[in-house]
Order: C-alpha cells, then structure tokens, then sequence
C-alpha cells in the first residue's frame, strides 16, 4: 500500500463559491471549503483546507498573489504533495501564470473554477473540482508548475486564455493546446511544458505600477502620455504581429528610453514579428527604438511578468532576456 496524497486546497472566492445574497437573486462569493467538498464524493486523499480570501476574482490584485504564493510554499515546506486552489475565472489566467513564475520547485498548483454558480442549472464547480483534486494528486503532474483545470482538460499557465464570458468551455491554450485531459478520473497527460527558474517576488510588487494599452484604429495617442508618466513601465498590445499608427512613434520612443516598454500582440495568439514588416510603426521600427518582443505571450501574461522584473528592480537587458526566453522568440 502506498500513502494517499497529500494536498492542501486553499479558496479565494468567485464563481464556483457563489451564492444569493438578495432575493433578487444576484450572488456573491460565500461558500467556503467545507461547502465546496459537501458537493464531492468522498476522496481518497489527505486534505488540509484553508479559506484564504473571499473575493470576486477581478478584486484580486498583486498583494493577494504574493500573499498566497507564500502560503503555498508554506504548505509545501509542511508536505503537501500537491496544490489545488480555487477562484474566479476572470483573472485566473493572470494569477496561475504569477504563481507559474514565481514559485519553484516540483510539487503541482492546480487551479480551477466555474462558469456557472452553484444556483445556475448544471453547475460546473463540483467537477472542476474533483477533476483539479485528480491532477493535483496525480505523480504525472509533478514538475509542470501552475496549471489551469477546467471541463476536463489541462492548461499550462504560460498558455491559458479566458476566451468566451459565460461557456463552461471558455478556457482555451490558442498558443499550443491542453497539456492534458481527465479521462474517467485519471490523469492523461499530452505534453510536458518546458520548465522555468523561479522570478524572486519583490516587497516592491504592490508598489509597481504597469500599464497595459491597446492599439485602435484611428488613435492618435495624445491620451497615452499622461497615462504613461504615472506607470513603471509599459505593455503595448499592437495591431497583428505588432504594429501601431505610425503617429504613435515618437512617444513610444520617448518612452522606451525612460522605462520598458513591451510590445504584444492584441490578437491573443501568434507571436510578434521580428523582420517581416518595415514601415514606421511596424514591428522592426519599434524593435529598433527599444521595445521589448513579448513573442508568444499575450498582452496580459506579458504585464504579469514585466511587473513581477521591474519590481524586482531588473535591468533593461535582464528583462529583455527573460522575454526572449518566456515568449518563445526564434533567435534565427
């Protein structure tokens, strides 16, 4: 006989924790722990439950994460064996790639949700859940990071997108695919991502400000330098494979010798260019005043990750680094 897995389920909140808080029906986060597994069956596993937070997930900020990915280390230096964490879906592709960055070592975090409340016809909740506590127990899923668990498949943080506001099939990797699927309560695992060196969390975090724009037809920018003076640095969310108007040049330059500012792609997926495309405004030309290639990340994982290195008081040619490295970006 083999000891059953160890795990330690710590709860934030949001959808899957929802309940009415009027009779108009509207709800609001409330279950706790103990009213998440009363929806399970019983498992065959060791479990320690921490109600961490009780918060819509777009209430979660940068505090909450550094908070939490201490309590999980904590939690790991204690034996657990595995990490399932829940929370609200809107921000979850954002905090599981915080976590997926700043959390070493080979135990899994797993994280899931719901789309539909416990008082919605065929809630999600009970199964997420269970399909999370499978991965998060299972020795497959040691050494893959941060995971995303939803309607039975596995998304590696560094891929996962939110990609539609209310299906239950709304979490998608348009990067690469699920790195794995629940299949009659096990485990199948597809596909392994490369793992990362851990980013050190800075004290700084809550201190950084990082702002994130997006290119729009027709925008002339003039609103863009007040809005940038009161940033740390910037992520720009170019046209395609990164490109803006041609008048925003000048002040992305302007910028870009004063902080860092990085260029993503709005489209969420697809990686930016480096060398196909040569009027001002295009990729080159704004490589070549300075900003910083995001590759394959999206604009949202790329400011996660600029403000976890700005926090920590990394250099221009650090940051540069990390995101060649973290945005997959060809060196050919």
């Amino acid at each position: 006989m083999t000891d059953k897995p160890k795990l330690s389920m710590l709860t934030l909140g949001g959808t899957i924790a929802m309940t009415a808080a009027s009779a108009q029906g509207a709800v609001v986060p409330k279950l706790d722990a103990a009213d998440l597994l009363a929806t399970l069956p019983e498992l065959e596993i060791d479990l320690v439950t921490h109600d961490f937070r009780q918060l819509p997930s777009p209430d979660i900020g940068f505090t909450d994460l550094a908070a939490l990915a201490e309590k999980i280390e904590q939690e790991i230096a204690d034996g657990a064996t595995g990490i399932v964490v829940t929370q609200g879906t809107d921000t979850i592709e954002e905090s599981s790639y915080f976590l997926d960055r700043t959390i070493g070592g080979d135990v899994p975090i797993v994280m899931t949700g719901a789309m539909r409340h416990p008082q919605q016809a065929g809630p999600d909740g009970p199964a997420n859940l269970s399909a999370a506590m499978v991965v998060a127990a299972d020795p497959q899923a040691r050494g893959l990071g941060t995971v995303v668990v939803m309607s039975d498949e596995v998304h590696a943080a560094r891929y996962v997108r939110k990609s539609h506001s209310t299906s239950t099939g709304a979490f998608t990797s348009p990067n690469a695919a699920p790195i794995g699927h629940i299949v009659e309560q096990e485990l199948v695992l597809l596909s392994r991502p490369r793992p990362y060196e851990p980013l050190p969390r800075s004290p700084r975090l809550t201190e950084t400000s990082i702002g994130m724009v997006h290119a729009a037809l027709g925008d002339d920018g003039d609103w863009l330098r007040p809005f940038a003076e009161h940033t740390d640095g910037l992520v720009i969310a170019g046209f395609g494979g990164g490109h803006v108007p041609s008048r925003l040049v000048p002040l992305l330059a302007e910028l870009a010798e004063a902080k860092p500012v990085v260029l993503a792609s709005r489209t969420s997926s697809g990686p930016v260019l480096t060398r196909t495309y040569g009027y001002p405004g295009s990729e080159q030309d704004l490589l070549s005043r300075g900003l910083i290639n995001a590759g394959f990340l999206d604009p949202f994982k790329a400011r996660v990750l600029l403000h976890v290195l700005v926090s920590a008081g990394a250099d221009r040619a650090e940051i540069t680094r990390i995101f060649h490295d973290s945005g997959e970006i060809s060196v050919s």
